[in-house]
């Protein structure tokens, strides 16, 4: 069983929770302004690190309210949780010993690289 404490209720089943999205991600100003790129950039990429991830959840199947939660995606230990209108507090993981070199993002599949265009030389 994973407890995910909700800021509003207390700690509950994670069945009860749904989660949202990447928290923190502010909506352009102008959209009408921005290329096809640029929204569906806003739109669908989000980071994916190994590490500190700060998500917006919802307490779906109880007070049904929006929260953010600071977790580590390497353990899945939740390291704080706050209402939307608070600060992002700072934190200070323990992260997971990789004796194999893995890498400090991905799955640790280093078969598979992905490359940013400013590395790819051309």
């Amino acid at each position: 069983m994973f407890l995910i404490p909700c800021p509003y209720c207390g700690e509950r089943d994670q069945s009860e929770f749904a989660y949202a999205y990447q928290a923190h991600v502010h909506r352009p100003k102008d959209p009408d302004r921005l290329t096809d790129k640029e929204w569906a950039d806003f739109v669908f990429i989000r980071d994916n690190p190994k590490g500190v991830f700060a998500e917006r959840w919802i307490h779906a199947a109880g007070c049904r309210r929006y929260f953010n939660l600071m977790r580590n995606t390497a353990t899945d230990e939740i390291l704080a949780v706050y209402r939307i209108d608070e600060p992002q507090p700072k934190v200070e993981p323990a992260l997971p010993a990789t004796p194999s070199g893995e890498a400090p993002i991905g799955s640790g599949n280093d078969a598979v690289k992905v490359v940013k265009p400013a590395e790819r030389g051309s």
